[in-house]
């Protein structure tokens, strides 16, 4: 019952949220989630340890906490979203987003390279597929298998009504559906920036060393794709998109150096897009070791 209570909770909120206006459900999503901020004690203080690492040390604690405040505000806004969206609400969405950079990507596909879209979890990523769409781009990525295959299931048609395709990892093989899509020219779009395996690449990430998933860069060393970083924020009433410059393979004598450079070139990227934004990074997880051995736990 435990799988199946879950499922139908989350159809019941995408009913409910599915008969708000837009506007209701970006301030009820926000609500919730800065209501909740007063309540989960641990994951504030773990927010606010990630704002600390991202505002450095100039901000007093009343800074620091209000920013972990927002952050649950703007998470609650993407769940929201997420519950509220139906297909025929797809056209809306576009015409309320905007996406810039884009012209890299499209002379990239003239060429008839493979495209891999690096994002974090930043604003509302599931918009982005609907917007990609929209420009003749729709895209592919991989999704977590979680534990009630039934929500899993869920996310894959949610998904794919925003234009995004979906591969399951641990449901086959997901590199090489990658790859044979990159080789033919493709989209693929990977969060990038959390590494839930903990075997990925060392970097250092906002001053301090963690790991991040080898996979973006992997495929550009296999496939000869192009690899774009994407800053993805919330509006007051839409989306933005913002499409960095292509992030080249760097040189090395081997091939793990070469993914191990282009992975710490990613983690730059995604500090200076981060920090246009803060609060609309939604890391609410352990990220770091000190992270662990400050007693913060993942949900």
């Amino acid at each position: 019952m435990k799988g199946l209570a879950g499922y139908l909770l989350y159809r019941a909120l995408s009913g409910l949220f599915g008969l708000l206006p837009a506007h209701a459900v970006r301030s009820t999503g926000r609500g919730i989630g800065l209501g909740l901020s007063f309540v989960a004690g641990k994951r504030m203080q773990l927010l606010r340890r990630h704002m600390r690492r991202v505002l450095g040390p100039e901000p007093d604690d009343a800074s620091i906490t209000a920013a972990g405040r927002e952050m649950f505000a703007s998470y609650g806004r993407y769940w929201a979203e997420v519950f509220w969206f139906r297909p025929r609400r797809k056209d809306w969405v576009v015409r309320h987003s905007v996406a810039t950079g884009l012209d890299d990507v499209y002379a990239t596909q003239q060429e008839g390279r493979g495209v891999v879209l690096a994002v974090a979890h930043m604003g509302n990523w599931e918009v982005a597929g609907a917007v990609a769409e929209a420009l003749d781009l729709r895209v592919l990525s991989v999704a977590e298998d979680l534990p009630n295959r039934r929500i899993t299931d869920w996310f894959v048609k949610t998904r794919a009504a925003f234009g995004i395709d979906i591969i399951i990892h641990g449901r086959g093989s997901t590199m090489p559906a990658l790859t044979k899509a990159l080789k033919q020219g493709q989209v693929v779009a990977l969060i990038a920036d959390r590494d839930l395996s903990r075997r990925g690449v060392p970097v250092e990430f906002f001053g301090e060393m963690t790991t991040m998933p080898a996979g973006p860069f992997s495929l550009v060393e296999l496939t000869g794709a192009a690899l774009f970083p994407v800053g993805s924020y919330f509006d007051d009433d839409g989306w933005r998109f913002e499409v960095q410059p292509e992030l080249p393979l760097p040189e090395a004598e081997d091939r793990t150096e070469r993914i191990r450079l282009g992975t710490q070139a990613l983690a730059r990227e995604f500090e200076t897009l981060i920090r246009v934004k803060p609060t609309d990074w939604h890391l609410f997880q352990p990220n770091w070791p000190s992270d662990a051995t400050a007693d913060e736990t993942a949900p």
